[in-house]
């Protein structure tokens, strides 16, 4: 059949429209907090390039009070929930919220398990630029990120404290669900080197099944990968018939994260490129809700880009403005010369919090809204009591990005600014840490949900630099490309 089939975007009168959904649903969360934003964003005539002010409006009009940031994220979910769609294999098509009550003739997904032969890791140790950090040495680190503002203070604290409790790593009370277990930037090397269980949710591609077999025999944990009835342990067999597709095939992984026995703690690391990301990122919303209605002991685990608006604490403010007065020099020459569009202050002084505005146009609003589905999700589970955590990851040198030529030269030139981008395996392992911080420590009861997105972030420096990300965005591409050339 034509088009997409599974969870899709809504018909419009102009087919499926992915402008109109963003348009629609930023509108709804903020029209009961800020109508005239939602109105702004209703009229908004080019989602593609405009939608970048919409999103800090977003987060603007939720720093009103608490209640403004958890109805935003409750009205912006409902109004997604209430219309993107499912469309079945047959063609017909239903509403997002009936899909797990439509019959599918799908066969069930079974478990297969398969343990790793290596030896258990019960110290916290961090792969870095080529060593592997532990102790004092490691210690030395947290400090040198804190100082240059690269990690915010609460990161290296948590850091510290699994440091210190060794004992938090062994994961094994807990079955950690990782949906794409394939990502780069996901907790299942760490959690499988502590001895833990993963239960582990990505694409039927035995490309991906064998990259996360080889990783599981190298660990001391133990992988639960869906498979069909009949599969043959071996691991030729389980590679080539393992996976489920959650686009497709909602109901089944539903299903079959029911069954699993032990705490869950549902992970949510999907990535696809472009409208297929919100897609995605709908579906497992959808998922989430599902075991949360069935199973009591659901907690959410998410990490968050840099490359979105955040409110910062007033210290981070601080540090921005500091530098922002030291730089004066070139600062206002590159101003005079750029006609001003260059090198714009991080922050109006004395602000607290502070708005941090570090969406990339060339990510796109479509990247932008599924990130922000997540988000809204992580406030709106911590406002019912759920266990959340929730943690802005660090600029990362993944594949995805570096098949963006203007993000790869941006990531190369951003340490002219401040800026550390990091190498895979030093992000998830870092972001394995926190995790497990806030799954052993609860995160801190915070009075407003900008703090609670605030603490532990990671993010590279984006929040603490002098200058606001975009008005140096293309100084970074300029310096990165003539630094590859070089």
């Amino acid at each position: 059949m034509e088009g997409p089939t599974g969870v899709v975007f809504p018909k419009t009168g102009a087919g499926r429209s992915t402008s109109t959904l963003g348009r629609a649903v930023v509108a709804d969360a903020l029209r009961a907090v800020d109508p005239v934003g939602a109105r702004s964003a209703e009229h908004e005539t080019n989602w593609r390039h405009g939608y970048l002010g919409h999103f800090r409006r977003l987060v603007e009009a939720g720093l009103l009070s608490r209640e403004a940031a958890v109805t935003i994220a409750r009205d912006g979910l409902a109004s997604l929930h209430r219309r993107m769609a499912v469309v079945h294999a047959d063609g017909t098509e239903t509403s997002l919220g009936e899909v797990f009550d439509a019959p599918t003739g799908a066969e069930p997904l079974h478990t297969a398990t398969v343990a790793g032969t290596g030896e258990v890791e019960r110290k916290f140790s961090l792969p870095y630029r080529g060593r592997r950090l532990r102790g004092d040495e490691l210690r030395r680190r947290l400090d040198a990120w804190v100082t240059a503002g690269v990690v915010e203070p609460s990161c290296a604290e948590a850091v510290r404290a699994v440091m210190a409790n060794p004992d938090w790593l062994d994961l094994r009370d807990q079955r950690i669900v990782v949906l794409g277990a394939g990502a780069e930037m996901g907790p299942l090397p760490s959690v499988l080197r502590w001895g833990g269980d993963v239960v582990a949710v990505d694409l039927p591609r035995p490309e991906i099944w064998r990259r996360l077999l080889d990783t599981t025999r190298r660990g001391g944990g133990r992988l639960h990968l869906p498979v069909p009835a009949g599969t043959d342990p071996d691991d030729g067999a389980l590679a080539a018939r393992a996976g489920a597709d959650l686009l497709h095939n909602l109901p089944q992984v539903a299903d079959w994260l029911l069954g699993v026995d032990g705490r869950l703690v549902l992970g949510n690391y999907v990535y696809a490129d472009g409208a297929t990301n919100v897609r995605v990122a709908t579906a497992v919303d959808a998922l989430t809700l599902r075991l949360q209605d069935r199973r009591d002991d659901v907690a959410l685990a998410f990490l968050a880009t840099p490359t979105d608006v955040f409110a910062v604490p007033g210290d981070a403010v601080r540090h921005a403005e500091r530098g922002y007065a030291a730089r004066g020099v070139v600062r206002r020459s590159l101003r005079v010369a750029s006609g001003g569009r260059l090198l714009h202050r991080n922050y109006p002084p004395g602000v607290d919090p502070g708005v941090n505005d570090s969406l990339v146009p060339q990510q796109g609003p479509n990247y932008a809204l599924a990130k922000r589905l997540q988000r809204w999700r992580a406030t709106v589970a911590r406002d019912g009591g759920a266990t959340v955590s929730f943690t802005v990851a660090p600029p990362t040198r993944t594949r995805s990005v570096l098949r963006n030529r203007a993000l790869a030269a941006a990531y190369a030139g951003a340490h002219r600014f401040g800026i550390e981008v990091f190498d895979p395996a030093t992000s998830n392992t870092l972001m394995a840490a926190l995790l497990v911080h806030h799954l052993r420590t609860g995160a801190p009861a915070l009075p407003h949900p900008w703090q609670d997105e605030a603490y532990g972030a990671a993010h590279g420096g984006l929040w603490r630099v002098p200058y606001a990300p975009r008005s140096a965005l293309g100084l970074a591409v300029l310096l990165g490309l003539g630094g590859a050339r070089t």
